[in-house]
């Protein structure tokens, strides 16, 4: 085949819903076109949200029956978005929802059952991406740079403000990718502290000042300074960046503003150097509509870089689109994991298919 219709599916680390993103990829003159036919984020509920969250210390009895029940509320979705858009699709890709990512432990957990997905989406379901990396050696992370090398070639690198963020780009004729720092993670539980879902625009950070002991901190981890192939889990999360902003007497405001140039730093440490006068970036995810921390980052990365924000549909559903996209290489048995970004053995054909 030419041409798929693929249902894709992305629920983040910053807990803030459920992507789902009816996409068309084409295959033409030796390249992939995309369209992004439908797209809708559902914002979770009370119950998803505290699940979701706190489900890494409950029983593994409790741990297996959630990843069933999400599996079925994912399939309830897909099968609802499909009918609302009176749409056929060929399959679905979901991500799932990651509760563990300790890949130094061989661990990495998605919930949201592929087969309970299948059965009540009454569609084929490609899910569980990166098990197979990890067993070959690798970080199972980042899965997203593929589909940018095939789908997004014109940008220099591709930045994604996520609940965390990771750089993806080429150099020397292989193509490189890792987490950089926690993100919406850190900014939308700062703004929950206020009862606000987010800071809109970042009005609220830019109205801080910076705290420099606090930036210190939250720029002191080992993390920052390791070699990649590498990547951050919620457990890192909690575990550092939280910790220091929790620890810290800072106001909302500040420790708002603070964590955005801790951020935009991390992002300037992150990026080298290419061999052109300009090089673009293409900034997406949920931090990129925060006009703050996108002024912070243009500001500290200077004028041989480029920001450029994208329409909003490729802003909020970019990694949807593309694990539809690593679906599809799934799919034709492609391989859709590389070993240059993850540190795997091998380059490799990751994803569960399940048959509805």
């Amino acid at each position: 085949m030419n041409s798929y219709n693929v249902i894709g599916l992305m629920s983040g680390t910053s807990l803030d819903g459920l992507d789902i993103v009816l996409c068309r990829f084409t295959y033409k003159n030796q390249n992939w076109i995309y369209n992004i036919l439908n797209a809708t984020t559902l914002i979770y509920d009370d119950y998803w949200i505290d699940s979701l969250r706190d489900c890494e210390t409950c029983t593994g009895r409790k741990l297996i029956a959630l990843d069933h029940e999400y599996g079925r509320y994912l399939g309830q979705q897909v099968k609802a978005f499909a009918e609302q858009h009176k749409s056929k699709a060929d399959f679905v890709a979901s991500h799932g929802h990651t509760i563990f990512h300790q890949p130094d432990q061989h661990i990495s957990l998605q919930l949201g059952h592929g087969a309970y997905l299948a059965a009540h989406a009454g569609l084929p379901v490609v899910s569980d991406f990166r098990t197979l990396d990890i067993a070959l050696g690798g970080q199972g992370a980042p899965l997203v740079p593929i589909g940018d090398e095939l789908l997004f070639s014109e940008y220099d690198f591709c930045l994604n403000l996520g609940g965390i963020s990771n750089v993806s780009f080429s150099y020397n004729g292989q193509r490189l990718a890792f987490d950089i720092s926690a993100c919406n993670m850190l900014l939308n539980a700062l703004a929950n502290t206020a009862g606000l879902a987010y800071d809109e625009d970042g009005h609220m950070a830019r109205s801080g000042t910076l705290q420099p002991d606090l930036l210190q901190q939250l720029n002191s981890p080992p993390y920052f300074s390791d070699s990649y192939p590498k990547s951050l889990g919620k457990e890192w999360v909690l575990q550092n960046s939280l910790a220091a902003l929790a620890g810290s007497a800072a106001s909302l405001p500040d420790k708002l503003h603070t964590t955005c140039h801790h951020i935009a730093i991390q992002l300037k440490n992150a990026l080298p150097v290419l061999h052109q006068d300009q090089h673009r970036v293409l900034l997406t995810g949920g931090g990129a509509f925060n006009k703050y921390l996108v002024a912070l980052i243009q500001q500290y990365l200077g004028q041989q870089y480029r920001v450029e924000v994208p329409e909003p549909e490729v802003v909020s559903y970019k990694e949807a689109l593309i694990f539809a996209f690593l679906g599809v290489l799934r799919w034709q048995g492609q391989p859709n994991c590389l070993k240059t970004v993850t540190g795997a053995a091998t380059d490799n054909i990751g994803g569960s298919i399940y048959l509805a």
